[in-house]
């Protein structure tokens, strides 16, 4: 037995050892007595402790699983250390003023001592159900969605009936007497993830964001300390999911409740683990007891209507309802992955406007945001609005696809379950690590490219995978995970182990995973940096990207796993589409090139034109020459479907201007009515094209290279869609008055005239009109939605989306629910009762997705 842990006894005589040398700090109280006849022990901490009730609090409950020795250690951990620094630190000071926190260390004494001194793996409490077993699963003994068990023998047995033991009963009744708590903090061990209360179903809570950043948040304080990711995972509602938990009792109460399960084994080294995992969660309950006020009665109202107002390809601009107060600001936060801390690394905006416009985004791009209320004078902040997730437009020359696996290309292969391994492809989810049962396991992803235009260049390039379960990484900080691209031509079998095993490696992604930063819950990430792009480049021609994924090959003496668990999407465990591993590219189609010649050329003195040559400068009077170029786009080209990409116009110089004098060359694309000198004088620019040049840059060379940007790249494609000439001024500046300097420039029947290049890809660039007639309506007890789909030869599919909130604005703003050239779907996830909106899209082959045909399902249908 590890001695350094405390007994429950000794627990006592500390916490009234607290009590008596901080009065004023801490108050100690029984809420019950167990089976055994122990006390249930209870903290009161709060500055000043006399007021504790009527502040917002803080609860926290410790080792309700007798064998969850970290509970009760971390709750007197927590206690030392808030008598340790209160008098000083203001972060302490200021969220024991402000709060109370209710501190149970351990809610199961009688299992808890029967772990420490009998059987340490004893995890229920020590109720004689009568039958010749003992103990009640306590976490399973609370009456939200309280589920019967008849198997007394059992380790998840729940009881007689909800709240049949003394433990539950007094936990129930503390929280039925005090209507401050606002927050409630559950610790078990093990897995190093957040488990959020849920509501058995699919729909979204208002409180969803919430218990997702007060998690994230958490999170990010425990990162500070030792670099560990903890895992956010809600569990897979409505099947799966935990009956009977304190949980969700706390959570239908209006209490924002969560679970943290922490380290990797139940009862760890305590001078390496334990100690770790304490030090790593202190600062966290501290944040989360600084925000239980921002829950409470006196806080601002939660920000309604916060939504999208318009998304462009780099920025998006998002609008909000607030009531008129001159006492209120808004903090808005921005993220690039999902359940992401909001703090001040995050805070893109403080403003007391009822919108705000973000920008330099990036292309084709997950954003998360986030917006909370703040009380200007008091700091007291308001719950979150429910986040906003979107995908920036892509550029005009950009396309994307989203690749998913099919079945039989996903799936992992074990090296002790060989004969299996066929099986373990589109069944549920990847084991990736190693263990005594399994061996080393690898994963296996095949990728369709065949969707990819051959000689297309991948501008950016995700992997995404979704971990579901780590309670099989047993051992902390050992392992990495990586992602290898494999030559598909020297894999005989993807289900042969030694096939894959032994294939050439194209490539193994730069960046891997430690055990510490394996999460579950939230998505892992592999960015393709430039060598692996020009691989996948190469791939397209080859149609298919075989990954492999790979953990630790070995185990340190004494552990039996160190292994992960990802979703497949597929199987009946699977959650379906939205947990498959998936491919994000944006990519750009292969360039063609026109090489244009002027079809005519001017110089224009102030008194004539000389029709056939090109020159410009000044003549002897010091009046400005004027050269003038106009270029055809005589192809058939159609301009809703042409983008250009990049252009260049080249001139070549005959001669250089005599003297020292700084004279220097601009291009002009001008908008042009007539070849004289007064309209060319009175023309409308349009945009200077490249650098100007200098008579110096004339003497060293001949060839003269000037760049169209992107604004003039766009006024190339209106001038086109109009079906205008392209009209060039060259025109002359000099620092002080010049004379008699006139450059020659190739002409129009010269070898080498000026010459346009312009490179293009063909894609549309106008998303096909919207959905209409969407309709809803109930079959069976699911929601069947309705729509008729555009007539029009880019038509490629139509994209629904539901959202609990408001009318998604868009295509990811809420859940996907189908995609493709049906015109119905079923929600068979949703619950039916409860109002929600929905949104269909309809999109093309880039895709361009158009405006949204909308609906509010108003849950009585």
């Amino acid at each position: 037995m590890k001695i350094q842990y405390t007994s429950y006894q000794e627990t006592i005589a500390f916490l009234q050892r607290a009590m008596s040398a901080h009065p004023h700090l801490i108050r100690l109280q029984s809420i019950g007595e167990t089976w055994e006849g122990r006390p249930i022990m209870l903290a009161t901490i709060s500055l000043d402790v006399t007021y504790a009730d009527d502040k917002p609090a803080l609860l926290y409950t410790g080792s309700i699983h007798a064998r969850e020795w970290i509970g009760n250690e971390l709750a007197i951990k927590f206690i030392q250390y808030v008598m340790d620094n209160y008098r000083f630190n203001p972060k302490l000071q200021s969220a024991l003023t402000r709060n109370t926190l209710y501190m149970v260390p351990c809610l199961n004494p009688d299992g808890f001592e029967y772990s420490r001194n009998h059987f340490s793996f004893w995890r229920k409490n020590r109720r004689n159900n009568g039958d010749g077993t003992f103990g009640v699963d306590l976490n399973r003994n609370f009456d939200a969605k309280f589920m019967k068990n008849q198997n007394t023998s059992s380790n998840t047995y729940g009881g007689p009936h909800a709240f049949s033991e003394p433990e539950t009963c007094a936990i129930r009744d503390f929280v039925e007497a005090h209507d401050n708590i606002r927050i409630a903090l559950d610790y078990h061990s093990q897995g190093n993830v957040f488990f959020p209360a849920h509501k058995f179903n699919h729909e979204v809570e208002i409180e969803g964001t919430d218990l997702n950043v007060l998690c994230a948040n958490m999170n990010h304080e425990i990162k500070k300390v030792t670099g560990r990711q903890y895992g956010i995972h809600r569990g897979k509602p409505p099947a799966q999911l935990i009956h009977g938990s304190g949980r969700e009792y706390y959570y239908r109460k209006g209490i924002i409740a969560t679970v943290v399960e922490v380290g990797t084994r139940n009862i760890p080294d305590y001078m390496k683990n334990m100690s770790e995992s304490i030090a790593e969660n202190i600062p966290a309950i501290l944040y989360a007891l600084s925000e239980s006020i921002n829950y409470s009665p006196i806080a601002p109202a939660r920000v309604e209507g916060f939504t999208i107002k318009e998304v462009d390809h780099d920025s998006v601009e998002l609008e909000w309802q607030y009531q008129s107060r001159d006492d209120i600001y808004f903090e808005v936060y921005r993220n690039e992955h999902n359940k992401s801390a909001c703090g001040e690394s995050s805070l893109v905006a403080i403003t007391k406007s009822l919108s705000f416009t973000d920008t330099q985004l990036k292309s084709g791009h997950f954003y998360f945001y986030n917006i909370r209320a703040v009380d200007k004078v008091t700091k007291i902040k308001s719950p979150f609005s429910p986040e906003l997730r979107l995908k920036t437009r892509l550029e005009r020359h950009e396309s994307a696809r989203t690749l998913f696996p099919t079945r039989d290309t996903v799936g992992y292969l074990s090296k002790l379950n060989q004969q299996k391994n066929r099986e373990h492809f589109g069944y549920n989810s990847m084991f990736i690590g190693i263990d005594k049962q399994r061996g080393i396991s690898v994963g296996v992803v095949q990728f369709d490219l065949s969707t990819l235009v051959p000689k297309s260049t991948i501008q950016t390039a995700h992997f995404y995978l979704y971990p579901m379960n780590r309670v099989a990484a047993k051992i902390e900080n050992y392992g990495e995970w990586s992602v290898s691209i494999l030559d598909v031509t020297s894999v005989a079998d993807i289900y042969d182990y030694d096939s894959v095993m032994g294939a050439k490696v194209l490539h193994t992604l730069g960046y891997t995973y430690g055990s510490d930063k394996m999460t579950q819950g939230i998505w892992l990430k592999w960015s393709f940096n430039g060598v692996e792009r020009a691989i996948l480049d190469k791939l397209i021609e080859g149609r298919k990207l075989l990954l492999r994924i790979q953990g630790p090959t070995s185990l340190p003496l004494g552990n039996d796993s160190q292994i992960m668990q990802f979703d497949i999407g597929y199987g009946p465990f699977g959650c379906g589409l939205h947990y498959r591993p998936n491919l994000e590219l944006v990519y750009q189609l292969p360039e063609s090139e026109l090489k244009l010649a002027p079809s005519s050329c001017n110089t224009i003195f102030k008194e004539y034109v000389v029709a056939d040559r090109l020159a410009s400068g000044f003549d002897g009077a010091g009046d400005i020459v004027y050269g003038q170029m106009a270029f055809e786009l005589n192809t058939e080209l159609e301009p809703e479907k042409t983008v250009f990409t990049s252009a260049r116009l080249t001139l070549r110089s005959s001669n250089a201007i005599a003297g020292a004098k700084d004279v220097r060359f601009t291009i002009e694309l001008v908008e042009l009515n007539d070849v004289d000198y007064a309209h060319v004088k009175q023309r409308q620019k349009i945009e200077y094209i490249g650098y100007e040049v200098s008579n110096e840059q004339l003497k060293e060379r001949a060839v003269h290279h000037f760049i169209f940007d992107s604004f003039s790249l766009q006024e190339l494609e209106r001038l086109h869609e109009a079906k205008r000439p392209f009209y060039f001024i060259i025109r002359a500046t000099a620092e002080s008055k010049a004379t008699d300097a006139l450059v020659n420039w190739n002409n129009c029947q010269d070898s080498q005239p000026a010459e346009l290049h312009i490179r293009y890809i063909e894609r549309r660039k106008e998303p096909v009109e919207a959905p209409t007639n969407l309709q809803a309506q109930v079959e069976n007890g699911v929601v069947k939605l309705t729509w008729n789909n555009p007539s029009d030869e880019d038509f490629v599919g139509s994209f629904v989306v539901r959202n609990r909130f408001h009318p998604p604005r868009s295509p990811f703003d809420g859940v996907k629910l189908y995609g493709g050239k049906d015109n119905y779907t079923l929600d068979n996830f949703g619950n039916p009762s409860v109002p929600k909106y929905y949104a269909v899209f309809s999109y093309d082959d880039a895709p361009n997705y158009s405006e949204p045909a909308q609906l509010h399902y108003s849950g009585n249908q």
